[in-house]
């Protein structure tokens, strides 16, 4: 009997022991489940943060009509919903990652048995509710097997209260708006963006296969690297045939998808790359001030790069679209011109001064460098800091061609860059501020200067028009008025002249005699008359004038000269003072931000209209008509006659894209040229949209030698031209080709004898192509 109990004794034993420890291990792994989930093996999301998980949100720039502008970002961001993604997206996701995600409740059994029973090599076992968990509360660089256990633990208890706090549509949501696809692409809105270049709501199948196949490895499955093109195409396959293993296609679709070649359009979104890059700059600056003056009502800031903030602009997207590639297809060929003429040019690109003024130049933009102001900060000497600048590096530079990769000095870049003509372009409509397109300069990667707001240049003959209209308004001058057109002198002590002033006009002697109206004195920019007028105004009342037209006076001096245009004034500001005249007199200040939201879609600043009467509606309506003339048979008459110089003309054929133009509708408007061709503009209008254009060098010496070239007409008309031209041929903008609307009661005579203005003889219409003064 004994002999047979004692082998029982021991059996059981054994079993006991087995229970023993199998409890012990149970409860071992569910005491550790315990600790992680108390925070006893490092930090967890407390319930707040499990409903409002940290992420750094994109701020989004959009225009007015819908279109996605730009974006600050620290990652590149823009959370989408459910809602918007494609269900083959999310067929391929559940397919690929999780089959059973619709089943389970964060954790997979079978999933997590099968891999470790096989130890991964059938498949991992994080289902897409452990994987966000990781994106959000985990931290993935810890190494070591202790940690990487720790971490799979802190996955596992984090997925299970995300899938009791949140529906499984709001996991998939989350997941995708939190990955990182690389360059810049981070969640699934940038990465349709910036891989394929559209919407995520309007990928194909293949395209929403190989974001999914990205998923597993975004550097080793990445479409855009050609090293892992192969890998990348063999990987969305599989996804396809997950999907056709799960029955969300067929086995005819599959292999029809599976047989495309794999197709990106790749587009990055860095913060000076894409659209209105100018004008997203300002909007940062403003932002800035904006944040400043606007603390959360916890008294933090707001940040553009975390809060998902969205500005909603005035610019709209197509006419923005057109406005930069009219400056891009002027000034490329205009470029050309300019280089084939510098090429015998022992100073080029600069003129009309010597050695030492050049220097002077360089070491200036030598010192407004970032590399200069870098090593400034870090305490580095002088001498040592110019040194630099005389030995090559390798460097990308701007060329119209495309980037140039080359080995130059710092200096000599400086110099290079100098060459370059450059721009500024507003459009806005009158009657609201609305700002509708800003082209700040040629390319904002490599010139930061903006030439819009920033940037003041000399007006030349575009001040002109504010000249008369003084004298409309106060002296209730008509078009029709007559001057001869004589010298005039307006002696010394007079209206600030230090001596006797008596301006020339442009074609010299030649260019004397007989009377003119103002309407043509104005078409014809006439200097001698415009004297006679601002002697009569004054120049403090002209001042005063374009002080309410939002023009800064604070160095403008009230001397007679200004009549020619001697003051610095912005893009900015030369069009929406021009814009009152359109406006019946009534001056409205431009702007851009329509209103600010955060990332839940409150309001948290609304664009504020700021308006004033500045002129009397028939002042400002006979003003019109002055400028109109400029394009009926001034130097603006380009824009409306297919003339036989334009076409066959020199400067025309070498430096003028997209012409003939030829508008029928009425355009109010005016050229300018600045003394030996610094500054080109053009200012033109139609009843509800004002647009000037600015073209010139960064210094002042670098210009086109003759005004053949160098001229307003043809330096900065040509883009407004095509621009109009684009905008005009776009119904959906209801830009007006109506007439600017005639006041009541108007009881100034307009209506002049235009015998006058006829062109009968080849010589007169050569030398009214020509006569741009100073």
């Amino acid at each position: 009997m004994s002999k047979t109990s004692t082998p029982k004794k021991g059996f059981k034993k054994y079993i006991l022991g087995f229970w023993i420890v199998f409890f012990v291990g149970i409860l071992s792994v569910i005491f550790i489940f315990l600790l992680a989930s108390w925070g006893a093996l490092g930090p967890m999301p407390t319930f707040e943060e499990l409903e409002n998980p940290e992420t750094n949100l994109a701020t989004e720039v959009i225009s007015a009509d819908g279109q996605t502008l730009g974006k600050y970002f620290k990652e590149n961001r823009t959370p989408i919903n459910y809602e918007d993604l494609p269900d083959h997206l999310i067929s391929a996701l559940v397919a690929t990652e999780d089959e059973r995600f619709y089943s389970h409740s964060g954790i997979d059994a079978r999933g997590t048995l099968r891999a470790a029973i096989y130890l991964g090599k059938r498949g991992g076992a994080s289902t897409i509710t452990q994987q966000l968990s990781k994106l959000l509360f985990t931290d993935p660089n810890k190494s070591g097997t202790f940690n990487r256990i720790i971490q799979k633990v802190k996955e596992w208890v984090i997925a299970v209260r995300l899938e009791e706090q949140y529906a499984k549509n709001e996991i998939i949501t989350m997941y995708l708006n939190k990955f990182d696809f690389l360059y810049q692409a981070v969640g699934i809105r940038s990465a349709s963006r910036i891989y394929f270049s559209k919407e995520p709501k309007d990928l194909t199948l293949e395209e929403s296969a190989t974001l999914v196949a990205m998923l597993k490895n975004p550097i080793l499955y990445n479409p855009v690297k050609d090293q892992f093109k192969d890998n990348s195409e063999q990987r969305r396959n599989q996804v396809l045939k997950q999907m056709e293993k799960n029955g969300f296609i067929t086995q005819k679709v599959k292999d029809s998808v599976q047989s495309l070649p794999l197709t990106t359009f790749f587009s990055p979104e860095e913060h000076d790359d894409g659209i209105a890059t100018y004008f997203r700059a300002y909007v940062q600056e403003f932002m800035k001030d904006w944040i400043e003056d606007n603390p959360k009502p916890d008294g933090s800031s707001y940040s553009m790069y975390r809060d998902g903030l969205k500005i909603y602009t005035s610019v709209d997207y197509k006419m923005q679209t057109y406005a930069e590639t009219a400056v891009e297809k002027h000034l490329k060929n205009l470029q050309k011109e300019f280089d084939r003429q510098n090429q015998n040019n022992k100073t080029a690109p600069f003129r009309s001064i010597d050695a030492s003024e050049i220097e002077s130049i360089l070491k200036k933009g030598m010192r407004n460098s970032d590399r200069y102001k870098r090593m400034k900060r870090r305490g580095i000497d002088e001498d040592s800091i110019m040194a630099t600048f005389n030995r090559k590096r390798e460097m990308r530079l701007f060329s119209w061609d495309g980037p140039i990769d080359t080995l130059m000095t710092p200096k000599d870049s400086i110099r290079y860059y100098k060459s370059f003509l450059n721009t500024g372009m507003m459009s806005m409509t009158p009657q609201t501020g609305e700002i509708k397109a800003w082209v700040g300069g040629v390319n904002y990667k490599f010139f930061k200067y903006e030439h819009v707001k920033q940037a003041k240049r000399q007006v030349g003959s575009t001040f002109k028009p504010f000249v008369y209209a003084t004298a409309i308004d106060q002296l209730h001058y008509s078009p029709c008025k007559e001057f001869p057109n004589t010298p005039y002198t307006i002696p010394k002590g007079k209206h600030g002249v230090t001596e006797d002033w008596t301006p020339s006009n442009a074609g010299g002697d030649d260019d004397y005699g007989g009377n003119k109206t103002l309407k043509k004195a104005l078409a014809e920019s006439i200097n001698t008359i415009t004297a006679r007028v601002i002697d009569r105004t004054g120049p403090e009342s002209v001042i005063s004038l374009i002080d309410k037209l939002g023009i800064d006076t604070s160095r403008i001096q009230p001397v007679a000269a200004i009549a020619l245009g001697t003051a610095d004034i912005s893009v900015y500001e030369m069009v929406s003072a021009y814009s009152a005249f359109a406006n019946k007199g009534v001056y409205v200040k431009p702007y851009a931000i329509q209103r600010i939201e955060d990332k839940n879609g409150t309001i948290l600043y609304q664009h504020q209209p700021q308006s004033r009467d500045v002129l009397s509606e028939e002042a400002a309506y006979v003003t019109i008509q002055l400028l109109e003339g400029v394009t009926q048979s001034g130097s603006g008459r380009r824009l409306k006659s297919n003339s036989d110089y334009a076409k066959n003309s020199e400067p025309y054929k070498r430096a003028v894209t997209g012409y003939p133009y030829v508008f029928e509708n009425d355009i109010a408007g005016k050229t300018g040229t600045t003394q030996n061709q610094s500054d080109g503009w053009f200012i033109g209008m139609v009843p509800n949209l004002a647009t000037g254009v600015w073209v010139g060098g960064e210094d002042r010496s670098v210009r086109f030698e003759t005004i053949a070239y160098g001229q307003g007409a043809t330096l900065a008309l040509p883009i407004w031209g095509m621009y109009m031209k684009d905008v005009y041929a776009d119904e959906s903008l209801d830009i007006s080709k109506e007439k600017f609307e005639r006041p009541d009661n108007l009881s100034i005579q307009i209506d002049c004898d235009v015998a006058s203005e006829d062109e009968t003889s080849e010589e007169k219409e050569e030398a009214t192509e020509f006569e741009i003064d100073f």
